[in-house]
């Protein structure tokens, strides 16, 4: 190395320097060879300054030969410039390594939050299936009847679930729902202490969950509202089912079942043409009638089924319509009726109200107001709303999977009171709920999916 050999000379002429030349040995030259003799400084004279420098120049040689090395260390690491890259770029790399850290430890916890979620909700309904095992021993019920499970859903042996013939429509998805019959048969068999506490009037304690009776087969059919007359006047029955698709601003069609096969298939008996067009999803049939609020205003109208006529047409004065006074989902729902087991109802909302629910009883022969109960419930802050037994219940969301029943009011002593009774969205876009005193059921329209849900009374 270049060092090397310089640090070999600078250590011959600084050594050399403190030493005497001698005389060339003559028997050297005659051989053609110089020899030369030096004389040291004895370890006995240290006193000599040339022993003093020495020490120096020793210290600085050694210092000088440290900043060589350093040096050479140097030149060395320059002539492998390929490691830099591999050093430098480990470094850029340690940020992105934290975040994708990070980002996977988010995902652990929503996934742990989400599991949690399903298991409190399994908890929850393993305790209720517990409890109604128990509760369904300790009746003794007698053996159910052989029969098919709409024979023992709707007493008449009429009605059954839907099974249109479906075709896939933008969001709309092609599906058939099957209901098992031992579901249906628990729910509404004959001789259950439920079933007998539900034959009177009571509170609201529970509701079972959605059994899918179809889907509407286009996108008119997203929000809706499908009935059964409680009441039925000859020649309709409990088993003639009604159904109107409501989206659309010019809505006056209402489809008529007559029987099980047709409504299983999606047939319809018979398309009635209304004279009026109806708003929103808030129409009832009762006694023969439907009874529906006319588009873009207050009006209430009485279509008769068999005449095929507008019988009577009556406005709820004061009442907020077309989007004034709708429930939270919207839809125009402004003006909504209701049949329980004491008659016809109207839901709605005045300016006098400042939005919170107006009930009124209604006559169905003459749609006069009897009589007008004003809650402290407001309107746009509930999802829907039903009367069961003269009492108003209201839901707390429309998409919440896991919604509930969060409110009623009484009209037989006009008080209010906060409920918590669960009710599932299984499709999370509920448009309508109408409770049918006879079949004992909620009906409600799901986003495209029409669903009833059995419900328990507390004995009066």
């Amino acid at each position: 190395m270049p060092g090397t050999r310089l640090l070999l000379l600078l250590l011959l002429l600084l050594f050399g320097g403190g030493l005497a030349p001698g005389a060339a040995d003559d028997d050297g030259a005659a051989a053609g060879r110089c020899t030369y003799s030096f004389t040291v400084a004895s370890p006995g004279e240290a006193g000599c300054p040339e022993a003093g420098d020495g020490r120096e120049l020793r210290a600085e040689l050694a210092a000088l030969a440290a900043r060589l090395s350093l040096l050479e260390s140097r030149e060395a690491g320059a002539a492998a410039p390929a490691q830099s890259p591999r050093v430098q770029s480990a470094r850029p790399s340690t940020p992105a390594a934290c975040g994708d850290l990070l980002r996977a430890v988010s995902r652990l916890e929503e996934d742990k939050g989400r599991l949690e979620r399903e298991k409190e909700e399994l908890r929850r309904r393993l305790e209720s299936s517990a409890r109604e095992l128990a509760r369904l021993r300790a009746a003794r019920c007698p053996p159910r009847a052989r029969g098919s499970p709409r024979d023992a859903l709707h007493g008449s042996g009429q009605a059954s679930p839907w099974d249109p013939q479906t075709i896939d429509y933008q969001e709309l998805k092609s599906a058939r729902m099957e209901v098992p019959a031992s579901h249906l048969l628990e729910e509404t068999a004959p001789g259950r202490p439920d079933a007998e506490d539900s034959a009177g009037c009571g509170e609201l304690v529970w509701v079972g969950e959605p059994v899918v009776f179809g889907q509407a087969d286009s996108i008119a059919g997203k929000y809706g509202v499908w009935m059964k007359d409680p009441e039925p006047v000859p020649p309709f029955t409990r088993a003639t089912t009604w159904r109107v698709d409501t989206v659309g601003t010019e809505v006056r069609q209402l489809f008529q079942y007559d029987d099980a096969e047709q409504f299983s298939k999606g047939y319809p008996a018979k398309v009635h043409i209304l004279p009026r067009a109806l708003e929103s999803t808030g129409a009832v049939v009762f006694r023969g009638g439907l009874y529906f609020q006319q588009r873009r205003s207050r009006l209430l109208a009485k279509y008769d089924l068999q005449g095929e006529a507008i019988a009577v047409e009556k406005e709820i004065p004061g009442a907020g319509y077309h989007g004034q006074y709708p429930y939270s989902w919207g839809g125009y729902t402004d003006i909504d009726l209701a049949v329980d087991e004491t008659g016809l109802w109207v839901i709605y909302s005045t300016e006098k109200a400042k939005g919170a629910i107006v009930l009124s009883k209604l006559d169905p022969e003459t749609l006069e107001i009897q009589r007008t109960w004003e809650t402290n419930i407001r309107k746009q802050s509930v999802a829907n709303a039903f009367i069961i037994c003269g009492v108003l219940y209201t839901i707390s969301s429309y998409t919440v999977p896991n919604a509930t029943v969060n409110f009623s009011y009484d009209t037989a002593t006009g008080t209010s009171r906060p409920l918590s009774i669960p009710f599932e969205n299984r499709y999370q876009y509920v448009s309508m709920v109408d409770y049918n005193p006879a079949e004992r059921q909620l009906f409600a329209w799901d986003s495209f999916h029409m669903v009833a849900y059995p419900v328990r009374l507390a004995r009066a």
